[in-house]
This record gives C-alpha cells, sequence and structure tokens, in this order.
C-alpha cells in the first residue's frame, strides 16, 4: 500500500527586492482591466513556478509612483535556486519591472507587517521649459524653489506626530501618527531632492508633504506654515498634493536576523 502522507511538498517563502518604472503601470494593486505592478509580476512568477504565486508587498504604491527598493515575499511549493528565481522573473517580467535580488527567509518573514522603517524620494526638476525624456519620471514645476526655505520647514516635521494634515482623506490607517526619523533636502543645478526616512507612512502623505514644501520654496506660504498644517490636523489646510511622477519607493529596512540586502541610496540624478 502506498502511504500518501507526505505527498505534499511543503512550502517555501522567498522575498524579493524589485524595481520598476510606475509610468507604464496602473499603480501596484491588481486592478481589473488595467495592467498593474503586482499583476505583471505575479504572473513572471507564476511561469517560473508552473504554479499561481501571489505576492505581498511592503507598500503599496499609487499609478505613477516608482520603486528602487521595493520588498515582496511570496510562498511557492516549486522549489528553485534563488538564481533561477531571479533569472526567470526577469525573463518574464515585461519591461519596466526588475528583480534585484531573491532571498529565501523563514516563515515569520512578512514583507509588510515586518518592516522596521521605508524611505522615500521625491525628485523635483524646475526649469521655464517642460522635461522631454523625464517625463513621468519627474516632478517639474517651472518655478524657481529656495532650497534653504524648504529646510526650514521641513525642520518641525522631524520625529513623531499627528499626520493628519497630511495623509488623503481617504486614508485607511486606523491611527494618523508616524515617526519621520530623517527628512533631508538638497539642491543642485534645476534639481531638488526630498528624502524622507519614517516607520511608517500614510496614504499620499509623502506627496501632501512635498506640496506644502514647495509651496515654500516658492514663496507662495512663509517658512512656518509646514507647522501650522501639522498642528491642524486638517488635511484642508494642506493645500496641493503633489504629482506622483516624483515619488520612488527607495528603500524597505527589516531585522538583521532576516540577512536581506539594504538598498542602496539612488544616485542623485534620481
Amino acid at each position: 500500500m502506498l502511504d500518501h502522507t507526505n505527498s505534499a511538498k511543503p512550502q517555501r517563502r522567498y522575498a524579493l527586492g524589485i524595481e520598476y518604472d510606475g509610468s507604464r503601470f496602473h499603480g501596484w494593486q491588481v486592478q481589473s482591466g488595467v495592467r498593474s505592478v503586482q499583476e505583471s509580476l505575479e504572473s513572471a512568477l507564476s511561469t517560473v513556478a508552473a504554479e499561481p504565486v501571489r505576492v505581498i508587498t511592503a507598500g503599496r504604491t499609487d499609478t505613477g509612483v516608482h520603486a528602487t527598493g521595493q520588498v515582496v515575499h511570496f510562498d511557492s511549493t516549486a522549489h528553485r535556486s534563488p538564481g533561477a528565481w531571479l533569472r526567470g522573473a526577469n525573463t518574464s517580467s515585461p519591461a519596466g519591472i526588475a528583480v534585484n535580488w531573491v532571498r529565501p527567509v523563514s516563515g515569520e518573514f512578512h514583507a509588510r507587517f515586518g518592516a522596521t522603517s521605508r524611505a522615500y524620494r521625491y525628485v523635483i526638476f524646475c526649469r521655464p521649459v517642460r522635461p522631454t525624456f523625464l517625463e513621468g519620471k519627474v516632478t517639474w514645476t517651472y518655478r524657481h524653489l529656495d532650497v534653504d526655505r524648504m529646510v526650514e520647514a521641513a525642520s518641525a516635521l522631524e520625529g513623531r506626530h499627528d499626520f493628519s494634515a497630511y495623509r488623503a482623506s481617504r486614508c485607511q490607517s486606523r491611527q494618523p501618527v508616524r515617526e519621520i526619523q530623517a527628512l533631508t533636502i538638497a539642491g543642485s543645478g534645476p534639481w531638488v531632492w526630498i528624502d524622507i526616512d519614517a516607520d511608517g507612512f500614510l496614504h499620499h502623505m509623502v506627496r501632501n508633504i512635498a506640496g506644502v514644501l514647495m509651496a515654500i520654496g516658492a514663496k507662495d506660504k512663509p517658512v512656518d506654515w509646514a507647522a501650522e498644517v501639522l498642528s491642524s490636523r486638517d488635511r484642508r489646510t494642506g493645500g496641493v498634493t503633489a504629482p506622483p511622477h516624483g515619488l520612488y519607493l527607495t528603500r524597505v529596512v527589516y531585522p538583521e536576523r532576516f540577512h536581506l540586502p539594504v538598498a542602496s541610496p539612488p544616485c542623485r540624478f534620481w
């Protein structure tokens, strides 16, 4: 008599580091009738596994938002080497998505809930004429932005605060308190970069911060407006949400015990 008690293959969990061009997709999450990053990546991994694969992401990004350091995990009974997953996923993925690394992880790893911090970069291109080949990759303004004013204003946002005024009205997070661990702004020529590290982000939080800081940099608002918006805890006081094109998820950090690569900051061009 055959013993079928151990016939089922055990599942293994893998973590992936990926990057993508958000201008080619309608956001991260699977949506009916449009192409998403999640759907494209799952299709590629399913081809490699020869079975359906579903991925869990560190953070869902909106339409037009990019990533250079996104992290996901998935479970599969298909036992492939990390190199085989890497090569197969990149072969089967459409243009605009690249898998940078693959690591087997324990079942306790969770791409979303296990992250200890995340980092975003917002890229602004300032010149009188709109960009050509950078379209969809940066946020363009025809106005000059005073970086010193933006730096001074941003200092009020560092630390642990209630960011109700900087989140989308439809944000579904149960509580609005987040800790910004670092918020740096730099400029060179037509470029301005806003880098934000935090323990977590609310929906549209970075884009709303960028919108406030851009208004201050353009001298439409006083420097202390960023602090006033924060203390109001009212989204209606915060002004315009900055466009998605300049936003990049650059890094997700996990406990050292998982031994995952930490994405290097993108070069200043991005």
